[in-house]
């Protein structure tokens, strides 16, 4: 089911978004060479226990994991790129960090994403990689406007990735969101303009265009969890949660 939000749900959703945003902003930070991935844990969980925030991650038992989630954010380094389970893995020079994080604070939710490239080292097909996932959440929120459709999102963002000259895989995608982290609709990082459901306001939307250097197959890590591609070429991953209103898009996970 589609819940559409009022102003002011948007308005509290917004409110859960600033401190994913201040959080991502804290973890970019701390995330450089030599700094183990549990760091990063740790300090995401004790800023949700500072702020109050519920984790969205904690105990996540979907379908196409393995047990209940038991951390607070997902982290996937280089070639993983969804799903990452954090662990004893120290960040080095020119990683690609991928972090992804949602909590809910007074029952709404929000969920963000961005990647980081760890150090001063950039390999410059990484750079353009992260530029485009980038560009292509740019696209898709501009597409998210009332009267136009879903596809067109996916249309946006899809553009990009095919300009840029990388494969879309759509089994994972943005989503619906706004009382839990996962609702209805499914928001393929592909599509076709005109076509899908019609974009009103009140809709709450996580759009989240990943991809990777190759292919667009994904292979799962023992642990159950985390996605990889599947030719261990390095991935990127951007994402916002927007509401659709009546003067156009509204992003919802900004610092301010």
């Amino acid at each position: 089911m589609i819940e559409i939000k009022t102003a002011k749900e948007i308005d509290k959703m917004a409110i859960t978004g600033q401190f994913v945003a201040q959080t991502l902003a804290a973890l970019t930070k701390s995330a450089e060479p030599g700094v183990n991935l549990m760091q990063l844990e740790h300090q995401a969980r004790a800023l949700v226990a500072e702020r109050g925030a519920t984790s969205c991650y904690w105990d996540y038992a979907p379908s196409f994991g393995r047990g209940p989630f038991r951390n607070v954010i997902c982290l996937s380094v280089n070639d993983a790129v969804l799903h990452g389970l954090p662990w004893d893995y120290v960040l080095r020079d020119g990683d690609l960090l991928k972090m992804d994080f949602a909590v809910s604070i007074d029952g709404w939710v929000a969920d963000s994403a961005v990647t980081v490239v760890v150090g001063a080292s950039t390999d410059p097909a990484d750079a353009a990689l992260v530029d485009s996932t980038r560009r292509a959440l740019a696209a898709g929120i501009a597409a998210a406007v009332p009267g136009g459709h879903l596809g067109d999102i996916s249309a946006a963002i899809g553009g990009v990735a095919a300009a840029a000259g990388y494969a879309v895989n759509t089994d994972f995608g943005g989503h619906g969101l706004g009382r839990t982290m996962h609702e209805d609709p499914h928001v393929p990082n592909r599509g076709k303009h005109g076509r899908g459901l019609v974009l009103r306001p009140g809709l709450t939307l996580a759009l989240e265009p990943w991809w990777g250097r190759g292919s667009n197959r994904l292979t799962v890590d023992p642990d159950g969890w985390t996605l990889r591609s599947a030719d261990g070429s390095n991935t990127a991953h951007s994402e916002h949660t927007i509401a659709i209103t009546e003067h156009g898009p509204r992003v919802l996970t900004v610092t301010d």
